[in-house]
C-alpha cells in the first residue's frame, strides 16, 4: 500500500492541527487530530458526535484514529478513474486494518467492542465495495468537521490572521461530495431528534400510567372516606378519617403534579416534533427540488450527449433514511395524540398542535413518495412506429416502505403536449386520455435485494398508432410534442394509505419515416437544451443567446463525433446560422438565435436550413470520419475562401479538408497545383465512403502530398489505410472481388498497376463549383475505376444501380443520328 502511494503527502489532516510536522516525525510535538476533537465541549462535541453514524460508526475512528489520520492523503479524489485503484486498495486496507484490532480484543470487557467492529467491517464489505469513493468521501468530510471545530476552538480569535499568513487545511473534494457529507450530517441528525422524542413519547406514557395507578389509589381513598362517613363518630374513625385525609392531600398534590408534568411533557414532545417536521420539510426539499431535480435535468442534458454522471443511488439512500425518518415521526405523532386521548386533560389556552402536525407529515410522506418515482431509463425521444423500445422506472422508497410486499403494475400510455398540461393542472380525466396506442404497455414492479431497487423495466413496447393535434402555420410534425406517461398505484403500512403515482417522460417526437428524423432531433435538442425549470410542458424559447445554442451544439458533436469543437468551428457555425457571412470579427455571443434560424429557414441559395446542414455534417463525422477528426486531421469548418487563403503560401501538393456549404454532408478535398492554383475536388458523401474510406482515397491520389500546413500525408492517414495487393483472395462464395481506386482524370495515377486517365476536356468537365458564386476556384471531379481501362462518368451515381438488373440494348434497334450535332463532340474524339 505504501508503495502505491509513493510519494504522496502522508499525515495530511494532523499538519491541519498540529502544524507542519507529521505526528509520526515527532509524536511530542503535537497531539493527534482524534485527541483534540475528544477534548471538545458543548455544541462543538455534539457536532462530532453528530457526522457519525450508521454510515461510518464513531467506533471505528476511535479505534483506528492514528491509522486514518495516518493513511488518509487529501489529493486523493475519488472521482478521478486515475485514482480508482488507490482507492480500492486504500478501503480494502482499512477492513483488513479494522479486522485486525477487533480479531486482538480478546478479552471479556471488550467483547461488545469487539462485535461492534466486526459488524462495522462487515457493514463497510456490503455497503462500499462496490463504490468505495463513497466511504471515501464520508471519512473525509469527518475529519474535515473535526479540523473546523478544533481549529475554531484553538484560534478563534486569530483565524483571520492567520488565513493571511498560511492557508489552513480547507475540506477537499468537489461540491457533490460536500453536499452528500452534508445531507448525511443532517440525516443522522434526525434520526439523533426521532430516537429523542421516541423516548419523550415511552415517558409521557410511564407518567400517565402511574398517574393512573395513583389515581386510582386516590379513588380508593374516596371510597374509603365516605364509608367512614357512614360509621358512627367514634375516637377511632375520627382518626382514621384525619389519617386518610392527609394520605388524600398527599395524593391529590402528587396527582397534579403528575398532571403538571404530563402536560409539560405534552408540551415539549409537541414542539420538539413540530420542529422536527420542520428540518425534514426543508431537507425534503433540498433533497426533492435540488438534487433529484438537478438528476433530473442532467439526465435529459445526457439526451444532447452531456456526461451523465448519475448519483441515484445516493439519492434512493437519502429518500430511504427521509421515509423511514418520517414513517416514524408520523407514528409518534399518532402515539402522542392517542396518549393524550387516554387521558384527556388540557389546559387552558394551549393549542393542540398533534392534528395539524400529523397533517403536515402525512403530506411529507406523500409528497416523497410521489416524488420518488421517477424513468431512470428514458425511451427514446424520437420515437419511429412500429419499431421496438425500452424504459425503467424506480420507485426510490418501495423498498424501505415494504411496497414489493404487493408488487404494483405500472400501465404506460402517450400523450400529447396539451394533454400534459391537463394532467398538471389535476385535470384527473386527462390521466385516462391517450394519443396512440403502445403495445406490451403494462408491466409489475420488481425489487431486486442485490440493489435494493424497486423498478419495473418495459423491453418490448412498440408504437403502433400516433393522433396528431391539427397544425398551424409553418408547424410540422417533427415540432410535435408528446410524452409517456407512467401510472401506477400501491398502499403502505397495511393499507392505511393509497398512492396514485404517475411521471412523465422527457418530451418525444414521434416519426414514421427516417427522412424526419433530422428536424425531430432539432426538436429534441432545442427542447433538451433550452428547457427551464418548472415549466409547462413543454414551453421552451422562441430566442435563444447563441453562446448557449453553440454550447448545446459543441455537446452534441462532441458525443456524436468524439472530439469539441473549438472556438474558430464555434464563430464559423455562428456565421453560417446568423447568415453573415465571413465576417470573422463580429462577437455572436450575445447575439439571439431563433427557432425559425436554428431549423425552419433555408440558408441563402440554398433548400436546407442550418440545422439540417450540421446535422449532416455531424452525422458523415460520425459514421466515416470519426477516428481523423479526433486526430485533427480534418479541419472541417472551414469556407471555401478561408482554404484558398491558407493554401495560396503552401508547396504544391498541400491539402486540406473542409465540409462542404453546397452539399449536405459532404467533405471535400482542396489542394494546391502548380503554378499556386487551388482546387477543389467534387465532395464526398456518406455514399463514398461506404464504397471506399477517406483514409483509402487519399492514399489513392498520388498528387495529394502533405495534410496543411506540411504534414506527409501517410502520417495522419497511414493507419486508417486498407492495404492495397495485387492478388485479391476470393470470397466465400468463389467469386474475387474487385478493388475500386479513386482517381481524378488529369492528375496523376492511383495505387501501383493502375494507370492514369487522360486529360479531362476542360470546357465540359470541370464546371465551377456551386458552393462558390464569385469564385473562380475550379471544382474537380473524382471517379472510381475497377482497372486502368475503365471509365465511370461522375454525372451518375453507379452505385444506384448496384443490384438492379437494367434493360439490355435491343441490337435491332435501329439508331437515326441525323439530327445530333456532332460539332458539341470535342475534336479528339470525333471520328476521322
Amino acid at each position: 500500500m505504501d508503495e502505491d502511494f509513493k510519494g504522496r503527502p502522508s499525515c495530511a489532516y494532523q499538519k491541519a492541527v498540529a502544524g507542519k510536522r507529521c505526528v509520526s516525525e515527532d509524536a511530542a510535538a503535537a497531539m493527534s487530530l482524534w485527541t483534540k476533537a475528544q477534548t471538545l465541549t458543548g455544541d462543538a462535541l455534539q457536532q462530532v458526535r453528530a457526522v457519525y453514524g450508521e454510515h461510518f460508526p464513531i467506533e471505528v475512528r476511535h479505534f483506528l484514529a492514528g491509522w486514518i489520520e495516518e493513511k488518509m492523503w487529501q489529493d486523493i479524489d475519488p472521482d478521478n478513474p486515475a485514482h480508482e485503484p488507490y482507492v480500492n486498495e486504500l478501503v480494502r486496507s482499512m477492513i483488513q486494518e479494522l479486522d485486525n484490532k477487533a480479531n486482538n480484543m480478546n478479552t471479556e470487557e471488550l467483547f461488545l467492542t469487539r462485535l461492534k467492529l466486526t459488524e462495522a467491517a462487515n457493514m463497510f464489505r456490503n455497503r462500499y465495495s462496490q463504490n468505495p469513493g463513497s466511504l471515501i468521501r464520508i471519512i473525509r468530510h469527518c475529519l474535515n468537521t473535526e479540523i473546523k471545530l478544533v481549529q475554531q476552538v484553538e484560534n478563534a480569535s486569530a483565524a483571520r490572521v492567520m488565513e493571511q499568513q498560511q492557508p489552513l487545511l480547507h475540506p477537499v473534494g468537489n461540491p457533490q461530495d460536500v453536499v452528500q457529507a452534508e445531507i448525511n450530517q443532517q440525516l443522522e441528525y434526525l434520526r439523533l431528534r426521532t430516537q429523542k422524542t421516541g423516548e419523550e413519547c415511552r415517558r409521557i406514557e410511564q407518567e400517565q400510567e402511574a398517574f393512573a395507578l395513583q389515581y386510582h389509589e386516590c379513588t380508593k381513598l374516596n371510597a374509603h372516606l365516605q364509608h367512614l362517613g357512614t360509621l358512627p363518630r367514634t375516637p377511632e374513625n375520627l382518626e382514621m378519617e384525619e389519617k386518610l385525609k392527609q394520605q388524600k392531600n398527599v395524593l391529590s398534590n402528587l396527582l397534579n403534579q403528575k398532571v403538571a408534568n404530563v402536560i409539560q411533557f405534552r408540551i415539549q414532545l409537541a414542539d420538539q416534533l413540530k420542529e422536527t417536521v420542520g428540518i425534514l420539510h426543508t431537507l425534503q426539499a433540498r433533497v426533492l427540488d435540488d438534487e433529484l431535480i438537478r438528476w433530473k435535468r442532467e439526465q435529459q442534458l445526457a439526451g444532447n450527449g452531456s456526461c451523465f454522471n448519475s448519483n441515484l443511488d445516493s439519492i434512493q439512500e437519502w429518500c430511504e433514511a427521509l421515509a423511514e425518518i418520517i414513517w416514524m415521526n408520523r407514528q409518534q405523532i399518532k402515539e402522542a395524540d392517542r396518549l393524550k386521548q387516554k387521558l384527556a386533560f388540557e389546559p387552558p389556552g394551549v393549542i393542540d398542535i398533534l392534528p395539524s402536525l400529523n397533517s403536515q407529515i402525512t403530506q411529507l410522506l406523500s409528497s416523497l413518495v410521489t416524488s420518488t418515482f421517477i424513468i431512470e431509463k428514458q425511451p427514446p425521444q424520437v420515437m419511429k412506429t412500429n419499431t421496438r423500445f425500452t424504459s425503467t422506472v424506480r420507485l426510490l422508497v418501495g423498498g424501505k416502505l415494504n411496497v414489493h410486499m404487493t408488487p404494483p403494475q405500472v400501465k404506460v400510455s402517450i400523450i400529447s403536449e396539451s394533454q400534459a398540461n391537463s394532467l398538471l393542472k389535476n385535470d384527473k380525466t386527462a390521466k385516462g386520455d391517450a394519443s396512440g396506442e403502445i403495445l406490451n404497455n403494462t408491466g409489475t414492479m420488481e425489487y431486486h435485494q442485490a440493489t435494493r431497487q424497486l423498478s419495473v423495466s418495459f423491453r418490448n413496447m412498440q408504437l403502433k398508432k400516433i393522433k396528431r393535434a391539427e397544425k398551424k402555420g409553418t408547424e410540422s410534425v417533427m415540432d410535435e410534442k408528446f410524452s409517456l406517461l407512467f401510472q401506477s398505484q400501491f398502499s403502505v403500512g397495511g393499507g392505511e394509505l393509497v398512492f396514485q403515482v404517475w411521471t412523465l417522460s422527457l418530451p418525444v417526437v414521434v416519426i414514421v419515416h427516417g427522412n424526419q428524423e433530422p428536424h425531430a432531433w432539432a426538436t429534441v435538442t432545442w427542447d433538451n437544451a433550452f428547457a427551464e425549470g418548472g415549466r409547462a410542458p413543454f414551453v421552451i424559447p422562441d430566442k435563444v443567446a447563441w453562446h448557449l445554442v453553440a454550447e448545446a451544439l459543441n455537446m452534441k458533436f462532441k458525443a456524436a463525433t468524439g472530439r469539441s469543437l473549438t472556438e474558430e468551428n464555434l464563430r464559423f457555425l455562428g456565421e453560417k446560422a446568423f447568415r453573415s457571412g465571413n465576417s470573422q470579427l463580429q462577437d455572436y455571443s450575445s447575439l439571439l438565435l431563433s427557432w425559425s434560424q436554428f431549423c425552419k429557414e433555408p440558408l441563402p441559395e440554398r433548400n436546407f436550413t442550418f440545422w439540417e446542414w450540421f446535422y449532416a455534417v455531424m452525422k458523415l463525422t460520425r459514421e466515416h470520419l470519426r477516428g481523423p477528426w479526433v486526430d485533427g486531421a480534418i479541419l472541417g469548418f472551414v469556407r471555401k475562401k478561408q482554404a484558398e487563403e491558407m493554401l495560396a503560401t503552401c508547396s504544391i501538393g498541400t491539402f486540406l479538408l473542409r465540409f462542404s456549404d453546397s452539399e449536405l454532408g459532404g467533405v471535400t478535398i482542396a489542394w494546391v497545383a502548380e503554378h499556386g492554383e487551388v482546387f477543389m475536388l467534387q465532395p464526398f458523401t456518406s455514399k463514398d465512403f461506404a464504397i471506399r474510406s477517406l483514409a483509402d482515397r487519399i492514399s489513392d491520389l498520388s498528387h495529394l502530398v502533405f495534410l496543411y500546413p506540411d504534414i506527409p500525408k501517410d502520417q495522419p492517414f497511414g493507419k486508417y489505410y486498407n492495404p492495397f495487393r495485387d492478388s485479391q483472395p476470393a470470397g466465400r462464395n468463389g467469386y474475387v472481388m474487385p478493388v475500386l481506386v479513386t482517381h481524378v482524370p488529369g492528375w496523376g495515377g492511383g495505387p501501383s498497376g493502375v494507370g492514369s486517365y487522360p486529360p479531362t476536356p476542360q470546357n465540359i468537365y470541370q464546371p465551377q463549383s456551386p458552393d462558390g458564386a464569385g469564385r473562380d476556384t475550379a471544382s474537380v471531379v473524382s471517379g472510381v475505376s475497377e482497372n486502368a481501362g475503365s471509365y465511370m462518368n461522375p454525372e451518375y451515381d453507379y452505385t444506384e444501380f448496384m443490384g438492379q438488373d437494367l434493360p439490355t440494348m435491343d441490337e435491332n434497334v435501329s439508331l437515326d443520328l441525323n439530327g445530333f450535332n456532332f460539332d458539341l463532340v470535342p475534336q479528339t474524339y470525333k471520328q476521322e
